[in-house]
């Protein structure tokens, strides 16, 4: 019954993406479909024991048993490295470069820690020493690690420097679950990039701006700013005055409603005096109005010159050659699948449309029905057993634990060498 419903959803799907057609050119393509994907690619052994194993799996739930295998970790905390060379080495100088892949955490994500970024490096590649210390070209993709790290990591290599963009581009709670999520770098020969996630644009922008990189501009050093120029967009209204004596207004006084004690004794408790309570006609301090100033210009910004640093060409890599994965894990099960590396948006979209659209619906009416059966079996154990079964007993919190303990290895993730 559950294949039946996962080949359902996965059938109206497909019947809708293959009504399209895109056109580009494909460097590197992996859906992980066939045995032969051993042939295709090299695990590392830079870490020696401590490398996790790359099992050839489509988890422990799916739409498609055989469609939906890609390459999942199976050890905990433990390094990962595996890459694969493009038949033929390309460079990105004047076309687009496109880079996709999907990622399925299985399990509880609320306090997952994984990297799940990809790499992609020269055709030089020691594919058996693949490590931290490998050059790359640019490394793309998640990285969670409890609250603290929750990101998709987008670094480039620019002039032998590993840049950081200078804002994360952040996951939110409903970006990480369980379900195969899907990653997409876009970067263009006019020096801007957009990043997607499950094909919806999550940030985009300059190089320049985004990452370390010269600016296309530069402030002219001769231009100063006008003595005249007004730079406050508010100011204090002429015709506001304070009232006539408004300070004359006292903050309390007494209260009129207060009377005197029968039993007290002004020789034995003192001379009596009346509470203070609030003044109701108290405003507080007056405070002048202020209104739109007319004369206000907006901040004043020095006149732009061309910045002779400014680098056109920050976008482009020449021979990339392999792509790869190289990770520290501290939870297990991340499955990833369906790499695509090519020149056209379009055609890596098609590519999706094809198999991460398929695989999120299929996954999901699956995932739905393994959960409601598990249910409705703990239901019927617990009403056997003679105990009270609340509806929300066995529902699924996925909602994150605020007082949940942080992983103590996810500061080896956070540190780890870039």
């Amino acid at each position: 019954m559950v294949k039946t419903a996962a080949k359902m959803v996965a059938s109206a799907v497909v019947a809708g993406a293959l009504a399209g057609s895109a056109h580009g050119e494909v460097f590197f393509k992996e859906t992980f479909e066939d045995e032969a994907w051993r042939d295709r690619w090299v695990d590392s052994t830079w870490k020696g024991d401590s490398m996790g194993t790359w099992e050839w799996s489509a988890g422990e739930w799916f739409g498609d048993a055989d469609k939906d295998k890609g390459i999942r970790t199976k050890d905990r905390a433990r390094f990962y490295g595996i890459s694969s060379k493009l038949d033929k080495p390309f460079s990105n100088k004047d076309q687009d470069l496109v880079v996709q892949f999907s990622v399925k955490n299985e399990g509880r994500t609320n306090s997952f820690c994984g990297g799940g970024y990809i790499k992609l490096m020269g055709s030089d590649i020691d594919q058996a020493s693949f490590g931290g210390d490998t050059p790359y070209k640019v490394m793309f993709g998640p990285d969670l690690c409890g609250y603290d790290v929750s990101r998709i990591h987008t670094i480039f290599n620019y002039k032998g420097e590993n840049l950081l963009k200078k804002d994360d581009i952040k996951l939110e709670y409903g970006d990480k679950n369980e379900f195969t999520h899907l990653y997409t770098l876009h970067v263009k020969p006019d020096n801007t990039y957009t990043v997607y996630l499950d094909l919806n644009e999550k940030s985009s922008g300059s190089l320049p701006e985004g990452w370390d990189m010269p600016s296309m501009t530069i402030d002219d050093p001769e231009d100063s700013k006008p003595s005249d120029w007004v730079e406050e967009p508010m100011m204090l209204d002429p015709d506001d005055v304070k009232p006539e004596g408004y300070d004359d207004i006292p903050a309390e006084i007494v209260d009129p409603e207060a009377a005197k004690p029968e039993d007290w004794d002004d020789e034995d408790d003192g001379e009596w005096e009346a509470p203070m309570i609030p003044n109701p006609e108290f405003k507080g301090p007056w405070v002048q109005k202020k209104i739109s100033n007319p004369d206000y210009k907006g901040p004043w910004k020095p006149k732009q010159l061309p910045n002779p640093d400014y680098d056109a060409e920050a976008y482009a890599f020449d021979d990339i050659g392999a792509v790869g994965f190289e990770l520290w894990v501290v939870d297990n099960g991340s499955i990833f699948d369906n790499i695509f590396v090519g020149n056209d948006l379009d055609e890596a979209f098609a590519f999706a449309k094809e198999t991460f659209e398929v695989t999120k619906d299929a996954e999901k009416a699956v995932k739905d029905e393994i959960d409601a059966k598990k249910e409705e079996e703990a239901k019927a154990a617990a009403a056997a057993a003679g105990e009270d079964v609340e509806e929300d007993d066995y529902a699924e919190d996925d909602e994150p634990d605020e007082e949940a303990e942080f992983i103590p290895d996810a500061e080896i993730a956070v540190e780890k060498e870039l």
